[in-house]
């Protein structure tokens, strides 16, 4: 299983990945509390890696990890992520109603999607991994 992760300075998305591309599971922590949850993930589903967005806060977030976890941490460029996450959370949660009228572009979903960018960071990792 890979452990995607969206470093925040408030918030930081999380989501679990199998290798084949199958999202498990995916959630917004805040970040006071993402290091115990991450290691409560890493010893529930058995993770092997985990895949971290390269600009901010990441390398504050890397050490953070590295002297809590003893698994493999791999950075990944998170250039453009937040808006393939938008598109991503509209094909996951469709518009409805009147937005549906609304290009896609113009809209905004209505939550944060910080765990929705790790998915995003997981699938590149795959992509460039294969």
């Amino acid at each position: 299983m890979l452990l995607g992760f969206d470093p925040g300075k408030d918030k930081c998305g999380i989501a679990i990945m199998s290798q084949d591309g199958q999202i498990i599971t995916h959630q917004i922590i805040a970040s006071q509390e993402v290091l115990s949850k991450i290691e409560q993930l890493i010893a529930r589903y058995q993770v092997n890696l985990v895949v971290i967005g390269n600009q901010t806060t990441s390398e504050i977030w890397q050490k953070k990890l590295q002297s809590h976890i003893s698994i493999p941490i791999q950075p990944i460029d998170e250039h453009s992520s937040t808006l393939e996450a938008r598109d991503l959370y509209w094909k996951m949660y469709p518009a409805r109603g009147l937005k549906r009228f609304i290009p896609q572009g113009m809209r905004l979903p209505p939550r944060a999607i910080d765990d929705l960018v790790a998915i995003i960071l997981l699938q590149r990792y795959l992509k460039v991994k294969n």
